[in-house]
């Protein structure tokens, strides 16, 4: 199954460029704004909120079935169904806006999910974590009870590749003062290529722990890994084909674990407040 969707997310990215580009090439052409303008409305706003991730890597998280562009989609398809059958303008469209829809529902409700996703059994609140170890960016290798001599957040993350994983380091340097001062370590834990860890560690000027899962070893003591999780094609850039599920990791002075977020949906993800929330609220860092 999860071989299926490496596959399907680059199929489905290249299918929607080129249906938006051929919708957009026939409306420059005169073809009939209703029925060609549906197949846009069938692709172009999902088409858009992944352009806007993938570039500008600043889209930390969505809902989870973007209920908007589902009806933009459903009211594209029936435009164009419209049009065809009424005019009796290219069933080509109606096909094309079928296809855009169709497979953006597959998208949202089928791709983007971890098919009811339950929590690992050895991430146990009030537990120590399973031990493991993983690589930092100067090659030391650092245990998990070295991550845990502090108060810690560990999150991992599917690696560079990922535009959601990018926006979420993102907004968390912003707040790398703040939880800095409040003396919490914050490790951000891939499995990636090493120099790719390295690289991120450097483009960012916070003092978090960057660190490298190699052969994904953490992710497996810890029950998230994602078998064969890897978009097709990514595999040219170095990248495994297995990678993680997102998660985070939440452990207090003792080190035992007090919070986890082990989403079902890798879109989703909470934010850097609702870590603060878990630390005061479980006594670790004062309350403001």
């Amino acid at each position: 199954m999860n071989m299926l969707k490496s596959i399907f997310i680059s199929t489905y990215m290249m299918a929607i460029m080129g249906i938006a580009g051929y919708a957009g090439w026939s409306l420059y052409l005169g073809g009939d704004l209703m029925v060609w303008g549906g197949v846009m409305l069938t692709v172009a706003p999902i088409l858009t909120v992944i352009s806007r991730a993938m570039m500008l890597r600043n889209l930390a998280r969505t809902s989870a079935h973007f209920p908007l562009i589902n009806l933009l989609g459903l009211a594209g398809t029936a435009l164009a169904g419209f049009g065809w059958s009424t005019t009796g303008a290219a069933g080509l469209a109606a096909l094309l806006a079928a296809v855009g829809w169709v497979t953006f529902l597959l998208y949202s409700y089928w791709f983007s999910t971890y098919g009811d996703r339950q929590p690992s059994i050895k991430l146990v609140v009030g537990a120590k974590l399973p031990y493991f170890n993983v690589r930092d960016v100067n090659d030391n290798i650092v245990s998990s009870s070295q991550l845990t001599d502090k108060p810690a957040i560990l999150i991992f993350y599917r690696g560079n590749w990922c535009p959601f994983c990018n926006a979420q380091i993102k907004e968390l340097i912003t707040r790398y003062k703040e939880i800095d001062s409040l003396g919490v370590r914050v490790a951000m834990i891939a499995p990636q290529p090493h120099l790719n860890t390295v690289g991120i560690s450097k483009t960012y000027d916070a003092k978090f722990d960057f660190l490298t899962d190699e052969d994904n070893a953490a992710a497996r003591a810890l029950g998230i890994v994602h078998t064969n999780g890897l978009p097709m094609g990514m595999q040219m850039l170095g990248y495994n084909n297995d990678t993680v599920m997102p998660t985070v990791i939440i452990t207090g002075r003792d080190g035992k674990i007090i919070w986890t977020h082990e989403t079902d949906n890798y879109r989703v993800r909470p934010e850097p407040d609702v870590y603060l929330d878990i630390l005061r609220k479980h006594g670790v860092v004062a309350a403001v």
